[in-house]
């Protein structure tokens, strides 16, 4: 990070930014070429989860390439001055970098929809209609490398 003043060091305080929002934006790599997406998600321990249909571009980009960015940011506020280039934001970020597994089906699948619902709503949801869980798929990112920044 060029900026080493605004760099955010611990993880416990990155965590706490993503726990703070529900939106994340999610870069995919498509032959060469950036696809990015913005999603409602879940979080803990390290792995983004994200529901999706059980078909479409971005599982299909996944299949070939699984290198994934999560980006988060939040706190947004601009910071006024006299002159144009003065002016300032102020601002709290993640970045996380990982790799996307698809999950269709199984235990694993019910955990992160109890995590998407938990990041999205505050609450422990338990029960799940059958027929909802059958009808989407999940996107587990699991993050090798976060880093943080803030402004102002």
């Amino acid at each position: 990070m060029r900026r080493s003043d605004k760099k955010i060091k611990s993880r416990r305080q990155m965590e706490s930014i993503i726990r703070a929002v529900k939106v994340c934006s999610v870069g995919f790599v498509d032959n060469k070429k950036p696809y990015v997406l913005a999603f409602n998600f879940g979080y803990g321990r390290g792995v983004f989860y994200i529901h999706s249909a059980a078909d479409g571009r971005k599982l299909d980009i996944i299949k070939k390439n699984n290198n994934v960015c999560v980006e988060i940011d939040t706190g947004h506020e601009l910071k006024t001055a006299e002159n144009a280039c003065e002016h300032g934001f102020r601002y709290k970020s993640v970045i996380a970098e990982g790799k996307a597994a698809i999950i269709s089906s199984g235990p694993e699948k019910i955990k992160a929809l109890k995590s998407i619902m938990r990041q999205q709503t505050g609450k422990n949801f338990a029960n799940f209609k059958q027929d909802s869980v059958d009808k989407v798929v999940i996107l587990k990112i699991t993050a090798s490398k976060m880093t943080g920044k803030q402004a102002g």
